[in-house]
């Protein structure tokens, strides 16, 4: 199962969820956890806050499945492959997507910022991870994916998405900017996430 998410599932899962604390979570919120797999962000993030509500959305069952064993009872895992969230509006205070933003399109990217804004309380916070050129240490995920293109070699998806442009999308989908972090910046007790977070708050 730590495969099927990229491995590391207790230390990817452990900085992620601190990410998501610095990012403004607290006791008694909601959150929707886009993308949320085997729930590897989700098993940390419930002990380090008290979670009044949670949603997590995926479009594979047997991961669903893993992560509903991993988390609090009361916490929701739902299979979901349109491009939507299953909730109502206003319904959450905090939504995190890592690792997911990384394998979409980019119209599919913005459809998915349009509805999260919508699904989130005015003032809501959406944090989530992204690749990006202007970073050296992903310059590596790309020479890879030339490589493995011109090999001819099956693959999934990379996407990369620049900091101006996700300002621009931010702009029009109804969020405010609060914050970029480098890739590797290790302020995560001295851990780097590997991917760069953007820090995202509703008008």
């Amino acid at each position: 199962m730590s495969i099927a998410v990229g491995g590391n599932y207790d230390t990817i899962g452990n900085i992620a969820s601190q990410v998501v604390v610095y990012a403004g979570a607290k006791d008694g919120d909601a959150i929707f956890d886009f993308g949320c797999g085997s729930g590897r962000v989700a098993s940390h993030l419930s002990k380090r806050v008290d979670i009044k509500r949670f949603l997590g959305t995926d479009v594979v069952q047997s991961l669903l499945d893993y992560a509903a064993t991993k988390t609090p009872e009361h916490f929701a895992f739902v299979k979901h492959q349109q491009l939507s969230v299953p909730a109502e509006d206003g319904s959450f205070d905090l939504a995190y997507a890592f690792s997911v933003f990384t394998h979409l399109l980019q119209a599919e990217i913005y459809l998915y910022l349009q509805d999260i804004a919508r699904v989130l309380k005015p003032g809501g916070t959406f944090v989530f991870s992204f690749l990006e050129l202007a970073e050296e240490g992903h310059w590596h995920v790309f020479q890879s994916t030339v490589a493995t293109l011109a090999a001819k070699q099956p693959s999934h998806l990379n996407m990369f998405t620049e900091r101006n442009q996700l300002a621009i999308w931010a702009a029009h989908a109804g969020f405010d900017v609060v914050e970029f972090i480098d890739g590797g910046d290790p302020r995560w007790n001295g851990e780097a996430l590997g991917q760069a977070v953007a820090i995202f708050r509703k008008r």
